[in-house]
């Protein structure tokens, strides 16, 4: 009885691993694997190629029977095997998840008459980005080529960025946003990576416009440096050189970008043939300051006392974000009082406070 005991424990214990063995293999085929991800460089022969994976090394790889070799090519994107890092299939999106964020598929609810002045800035934009999209013929006619791209600077709050929401709102084209600093990426390559996949989705959905935003975030001065993140930058904006000038001509891709410091930029990037039009903003004069005025308060219920004349004046450094910000403000004052009318009153106040907070006489430490 014992001796049975101990014989049938042992085929029990024996069989055990191959069962959890079976198990673990069942479990594993209903979890999948994961693969990685890496970029096709060369191939050395049909069944062989080079890869770099996103943790830095290259491999000398076999690729699969079953994966399509009609759709390899140089630069794409593969997935790899976790163990013998073979090539497994392909990626077939081959553009970064971050571009279709800064695609505007809504476009801005501003417009050319959301603009108070800028009648110069406005036609020349015109000329320099819109009627090459919508009348190509025209230039072809001159026998001139229309420009590549303009660069809005002046100081902040004067309209630039506005004035591109207003060419996004107006044109068909598919508009294209993106902040300089998104255009820094963490890993090595990963920058001008991106800047080439910017310009190729804007060619695959052209016609199409680029606004590139503080600009100098990659665009500054070059000089010598030991720093990685120097380096990286520099090469970021050496491709969006490349972009604009390169042996690939983008006709029915514009570019417009916007800074705060056109001194600080690098005189490659604006040199005429890159960037051929350079469009000044400057602070709004008084006739200026009533549109905008007049602008921001169309909607507002206003009081009787409410006059422009005794608002805005010219000794007043106001541009147009602050005066958007002052009626903003009154219309805040107004709401907290329990009235639905502005009051002069109410102007008043929020000039001063917007004047107060521009100047930056605060004391440090304190938060307002």
């Amino acid at each position: 009885m014992e001796e049975e005991f101990i014989e049938h424990y042992q085929k029990k214990e024996q069989t055990k691993p191959e069962e959890e063995n079976e198990e673990f293999k069942k479990i594993e085929q209903l979890r999948g694997l994961p693969m990685n991800v890496g970029t096709l460089e060369e191939f050395i022969d049909e069944d062989h190629c080079i890869v770099s994976s996103t943790m830095g090394p290259e491999y000398y790889v076999p690729i699969m029977s079953f994966v399509d070799k009609d759709q390899l090519e140089p630069n794409s994107s593969v997935l790899l095997n976790h163990r013998g890092m073979s090539i497994v299939g392909i990626m077939q999106d081959d553009v970064d998840p971050l571009l279709n964020v800064m695609k505007v598929e809504k476009a801005p609810l501003e417009s050319y008459a959301d603009i108070g002045g800028l009648e110069t800035q406005i036609q020349e934009i015109k000329e320099a980005v819109e009627l090459p999209l919508t009348h190509p013929e025209v230039y072809e006619d001159m026998g001139i080529k229309p420009p590549k791209g303009v660069i809005l600077y002046g100081e902040p709050g004067t309209g630039k960025t506005l004035l591109a929401k207003a060419v996004a709102n107006e044109t068909s084209a598919t508009f294209l946003r993106v902040v300089g600093s998104e255009l820094i990426q963490k890993y090595l390559g990963d920058g001008p990576k991106l800047v080439r996949e910017l310009f190729k989705t804007a060619q695959e959905h052209s016609p199409a416009i680029i606004f590139i935003d503080e600009i100098d975030a990659i665009g500054t001065k070059r000089y010598d440096s030991n720093s990685g993140g120097e380096k990286e930058v520099q090469r970021t904006m050496l491709e969006l050189l490349n972009q604009l000038d390169g042996f690939d001509t983008h006709a029915e891709v514009k570019v417009i970008m916007a800074t705060n410091k056109i001194e600080t930029l690098d005189p490659a990037l604006i040199r005429p043939g890159r960037i051929d039009r350079k469009i000044e903003f400057p602070v709004p004069d008084l006739k200026t300051k009533h549109k905008i005025f007049q602008i921001h308060t169309s909607r507002m219920s206003l009081n009787d006392d409410v006059k422009v004349v005794d608002l805005i004046q010219t000794k007043d450094d106001l541009s147009g974000a602050d005066i958007k910000a002052m009626c903003t403000e009154a219309g805040l004052i107004a709401l907290r009082e329990r009235r639905m009318k502005v009051t002069k009153e109410d102007f008043d106040k929020a000039k001063e406070k917007v004047l107060y907070l521009k100047k930056g006489d605060i004391p440090e430490g304190l938060y307002i």
